[in-house]
């Protein structure tokens, strides 16, 4: 009878065991899954490296653009004043 109690308790234990794996398991399983689709999110809405690389080169070529038409029109406005003939008083 001793005999069946211990086999049964190690019975128990075994299916606790058998359980709390599984249960760890499942977790885990579902641990992935989210990570699964969370990387697939970050993919397709975040900019990789090179293309954040391109939109800076373009922005940075805008505004070279832009530097080039202010010193172009300072210039225009010194050869505007240096062309205009001078007024003297009498």
């Amino acid at each position: 009878m001793m005999e069946l109690a211990i086999g049964g308790f190690i019975l128990t234990l075994f299916g606790f065991a058998f359980g709390v794996w599984k249960y760890i398991d499942s977790q885990i399983n579902a641990l992935r899954a989210d990570l699964s689709a969370h990387k697939l999110h970050t993919a397709e809405s975040y900019v990789t490296k090179a293309g954040m690389a391109e939109q800076t080169a373009q922005l940075l070529r805008a505004i070279e653009g832009i530097g080039n038409r202010i010193d172009s029109i300072s210039e225009r406005i010194d050869r505007a004043f240096e062309s205009r003939p001078s007024r003297r008083s009498s």
